[in-house]
C-alpha cells in the first residue's frame, strides 16, 4: 500500500480550557506534517491569542475556507463562525459552547462526505456544551448518534495497554443492571473487530474485568459472575472470540496478567479509567470503536485551572493525532487484504480425494 498522507480534523474544544494550546503544541515540531495534514476547525482568532501567549512567533497558521482546499505541511485553519471570539482563560462561558458544538458538527460533516479521513476532539466542558444545546453526555454519545445505531464502544489505548468500557458515562448504583449477558457479548465484539482491523492484531485475548470485588467470592459478595458475566465469556469463546475471565481487577492489574492480553473489558468507567490514568499518565488516547469513521481524544478534560499558564502537557494530543492516523491506515490495509481473498479449496473436494486415493494420484 502506498504511502498516504492522513487528513485529519481538530476540533477546537473549549476555547478557554487548555485545548487550542495543546492543539498548537503537538503541531509546532513540522515533522508531525510529514505524514498528517491537520485541518483545526475552530477560530484563527483564538489560536493567534494562544501563540502570542506561548511565543510562538515561527509558526505558521493558513485561513481556509473549506476542508477540500486544505494544503499538506501546512496547519490549515477553518473558521467555524464569523464572530469575533474573544478569550478568557480558565473561564465556563456559554460562547465556549457555541464554538465548540459548533466546531463539532461542521467536522461530522466534512467527514462524512470525505473531505477528511479522521477527527481529533479537543476536550469540551459537558455542562458548557449542554447548555449551548449540545444534547449528550460527550463526544463519545454523540458520534454513536450520528452512526445509524452502530455499537460504539469507547476505547483507552495507550503504550501498554488497551481498555474498553461495556458502559461509559452511567451512575454507579445503575452499573449493576446495566451490564447485562448481551450488552457484555455486543461490546466484547466491537472490541474483538476493533483490534483486529483498527490495530492489526491478528487474534487478539480479551480479558474481561469482574463486576464484584474478589469476583465475587462465589456469589458470597454478588452473583453477578455467575449469573452474567461467566455466560457471557462462554458465549464470546463459542464465536471463536479468545475472552477470558472475569477476573478481580486489583489482582489483575497487581500483577503481570495485563502484559498476557491484547485488551481488557472493564465493566463501567471508573474501573477502567482510573487504572488507565493511574498507569499511563498523560500518554493515553481516547479511541471510539465500532463507527464507520475513525475518532480519537487525548484522555484529558478542560484542566481549566491550569488553562492559559503554558504548562499543559501536549503528549496526549500529539498521540491522538498519531493513533488516529494509524487507525485510519490500518483500516485501509485491513480493507486491501480483504478485498480479495485467495479461494479456499472446498472441503468437499478434499473429503473425496481422500476416500479415492486412485483419483488422487492421477491428479
Amino acid at each position: 500500500m502506498a504511502l498516504t498522507n492522513v487528513k485529519i480534523g481538530i476540533t477546537i474544544g473549549d476555547k478557554n480550557g487548555i485545548g487550542p494550546e495543546v492543539i498548537l503544541n503537538s503541531l509546532k515540531d513540522n515533522r508531525i506534517l510529514s505524514g498528517i495534514t491537520p485541518v483545526i476547525y475552530g477560530s484563527e482568532d483564538v489560536l493567534k491569542h494562544y501563540m502570542s501567549m506561548l511565543a510562538m512567533e515561527n509558526l505558521v497558521i493558513k485561513r481556509i475556507s473549506s476542508a477540500d482546499k486544505a494544503q499538506v505541511k501546512t496547519i490549515n485553519v477553518i473558521n467555524v463562525l464569523d464572530d469575533e471570539i474573544a478569550v478568557n482563560e480558565g473561564k465556563e462561558e456559554g460562547s465556549s459552547g457555541v464554538l465548540a458544538i459548533k466546531s463539532i458538527e461542521m467536522a461530522s460533516m466534512d467527514i462524512s462526505s470525505g473531505k477528511i479521513d479522521a477527527i481529533v476532539t479537543a476536550p469540551i466542558s459537558k455542562s458548557v456544551c449542554q447548555n449551548a444545546g449540545f444534547d449528550f453526555p460527550g463526544h463519545t454519545e454523540f458520534f454513536i448518534a450520528l452512526s445509524n445505531g452502530a455499537e460504539g464502544l469507547m476505547i483507552l489505548t495507550s503504550s501498554l495497554m488497551k481498555i474498553a468500557l461495556v458502559t461509559t458515562h452511567v451512575p454507579l448504583k445503575e452499573v449493576s443492571s446495566a451490564v447485562t449477558k448481551e450488552l457484555i457479548v455486543a461490546k466484547a465484539e466491537v472490541f474483538h473487530q476493533s483490534l483486529q482491523k483498527d490495530f492489526g492484531i491478528l487474534n487478539p485475548k480479551i480479558a474481561v474485568l469482574s463486576l464484584n470485588p474478589h469476583s465475587g467470592e462465589n456469589g458470597k459478595i454478588g452473583n453477578e459472575e455467575i449469573e452474567v458475566q461467566t455466560p457471557a465469556i462462554n458465549e464470546l469463546r463459542a464465536k471463536n472470540i479468545l475472552a477470558f475471565g472475569p477476573f478481580p481487577t486489583d489482582g489483575f492489574f497487581g500483577s503481570s496478567s495485563p502484559a498476557n492480553y491484547d485488551g481488557v473489558l472493564a465493566m463501567y468507567h471508573d474501573q477502567g479509567l482510573s487504572v488507565f490514568k493511574a498507569l499511563s499518565f498523560d500518554e493515553g488516547v481516547n479511541y471510539t470503536a465500532g463507527l464507520p469513521i475513525v475518532r480519537t481524544s487525548p484522555d484529558h478534560g478542560t484542566a481549566f485551572d491550569i488553562a492559559g499558564k503554558g504548562i499543559a502537557s501536549e503528549t496526549s494530543m500529539r498521540n491522538a493525532l498519531y493513533e488516529a492516523s494509524d487507525i485510519y491506515l490500518n483500516r485501509l490495509k485491513h480493507k486491501d487484504l480483504h478485498l480479495n481473498p485467495l479461494p479456499i479449496k472446498k472441503q468437499e473436494k478434499f473429503d473425496k480425494r481422500r476416500s479415492n486415493p486412485k483419483e488422487s494420484k492421477k491428479n
